[in-house]
């Protein structure tokens, strides 16, 4: 049985600490998050007080800490869940050598600021770990329904499909269900644009917007996500997938999604420091348009969506007239 590290203490993490904790022996389990705090009341209550604490958490005391070299010395896989903004100050200390024969999982669905580099990107060219050793886990998934045990759906992706049916095999639960991608870049591309479009939900919603129009955005979000990810990644995939449309929708749509909440509050007047602080929680899609942005100067897809959503956030537009000249360009 692998041993697996969780890096990150937030509601995904949790989530998918649940998952494994259904699946495999609790003591071959790992967790490293930075608030001594939460650690010690996981440590004696079982549950993380700051997010899904209905779950109860079985791992051993011992096996929780905030001794990051540690914790990643003792697995095999390393699952990164923590926000892509935070990844390169999380593994400051880590040295590729430390990452070395190890299978490293993403669970982020962001870019690293700065490097602009999806994170299976980034692990390969900082940490020198083989494309053939990182997996990527894409939804459509909230963890707030994983820990009400709702039926949920995966995808693991690698361009080793033979490591992504193993690593998919330990998330299988009676409310879990995977498939399996060879498409790393693509699911994963997806998933950082698919917090962008549901910022753009959230701030439709915000300024007034109804149900009519969200639908027109969010078909028009899809085909931006298909020209991105044709251009970037070019292989044969059916964007009509539950890891590219099903991910797109529950993001945009759900009353769990923090980055269409993100955006609500924006198209109500928030600004965005103020709506960061109400939230308590990282909407990636805040950041993630600004390295999209950068990203997309070299490849120069049309995502006129994408393009609005970065004037409000960071050229500070109103968010009625963006809006309104977005209506203009969507069909």
């Amino acid at each position: 049985m692998p041993r697996v590290a969780m890096i990150g203490g937030g509601s995904w993490a949790t989530a998918i600490i649940k998952m494994l904790s259904d699946n495999i022996t609790a003591k071959e389990i790992y967790w490293w998050m930075r608030n001594a705090e939460a650690i010690a009341h996981l440590q004696k209550y079982k549950h993380n007080p700051n997010y899904l604490s209905s779950v109860e958490i079985r791992i051993p005391e011992t096996h929780i800490s905030n001794d990051i070299s540690e914790i990643i010395s003792n697995a095999d896989y390393v699952i990164l869940n923590v926000p892509a903004a935070f990844l390169k100050e999380t593994l400051k200390d880590i040295t590729p050598e430390q990452l070395k024969g190890k299978k490293i999982i993403s669970a982020i669905k962001g870019i690293v600021p700065d490097e602009n580099l999806i994170i299976g990107e980034f692990i390969n060219q900082k940490y020198n770990v083989p494309l053939e050793d990182i997996v990527v886990i894409s939804g459509p998934c909230h963890a707030e329904e994983v820990a009400l045990e709702k039926l949920s759906y995966l995808t693991i992706a690698s361009v080793n499909v033979d490591l992504a049916s193993t690593f998919a095999g330990l998330l299988n639960t009676r409310y879990i269900k995977t498939n399996v991608s060879d498409d790393i870049f693509g699911t994963e591309y997806a998933a950082v644009l698919k917090n962008i479009y549901a910022v753009a939900s959230g701030i439709c919603h915000g300024v007034g917007y109804g149900d009519n129009f969200q639908a027109v955005l969010i078909s028009n979000a899809i085909r931006e996500i298909n020209r991105f990810v044709d251009i970037v990644h070019p292989i044969s995939r059916d964007i009509k997938e539950s890891a590219y449309l099903g991910d797109l929708l529950v993001t945009a749509y759900s009353q769990f999604s923090r980055n269409r909440t993100f955006g609500n509050m924006i198209g109500k007047g928030y600004t965005v420091k103020s709506a960061q602080l109400e939230m308590a929680m990282v909407a990636e899609g805040y950041y993630a348009v600004n390295c999209m942005h950068h990203i997309n100067k070299k490849y120069k897809v049309d995502m006129p969506i994408s393009r609005a959503v970065y004037a409000i956030l960071y050229e500070k537009h109103s968010p009625h007239i963006e809006m309104r000249l977005l209506t203009e360009q969507l069909s």
